[in-house]
Formats: structure tokens, C-alpha cells, sequence
């Protein structure tokens, strides 16, 4: 399982909502963070969140289960430990 957590604000709502749209990726909340999980991997493109970088950089708030395989420009990949 991957999971990622990201802080619930306005400039993290794009990369929320282009990760709910995989269907294997469960959203929930876990105090004032967005919890998004899957079975898989997660991967979510910044160009389709309309993230700035620096925004998309400093997103993430923390990890379970998982690590950071890839996260450039263009894309943020999340995989199992």
C-alpha cells in the first residue's frame, strides 16, 4: 500500500483531485491533511493540478508505507516501501 498525505489549502486541491481520478486511489482526511492512498502506485502529473512548482515541490507533508520514487517538473510518483 502507498499513501501520502497533503495538507488541506487551496493550492493542494488540484493535486488532490488529479489523484482521485485513478480508481484505485482512495482520498480521505486525517486531521486538517488529505490522506491519499492506494494499492499501487501513485502517480499524478503536475501539469494536469496546475501546480506551480513551487507549490508542487513542498506538497507533500508526509509519508506511510511508501517513498518518493520520482517527483520533477512533470510528475510525482509514489511507491510502496
Amino acid at each position: 500500500m502507498t499513501c501520502l498525505y497533503v495538507l488541506e489549502v487551496p493550492e493542494n486541491e488540484g493535486l488532490v483531485k488529479v489523484a482521485a481520478q485513478d480508481p484505485e486511489v482512495t482520498i480521505g482526511k486525517v486531521g486538517p491533511y488529505f490522506r491519499i492512498s492506494s494499492d499501487s502506485d501513485i502517480v499524478v502529473d503536475r501539469r494536469a493540478t496546475g501546480c506551480r512548482h513551487a507549490v508542487w515541490y513542498s506538497a507533500i507533508a508526509g509519508l506511510e508505507y511508501s517513498r518518493i520514487a520520482q517527483q520533477d517538473k512533470d510528475l510525482l510518483r509514489v511507491v510502496a516501501r
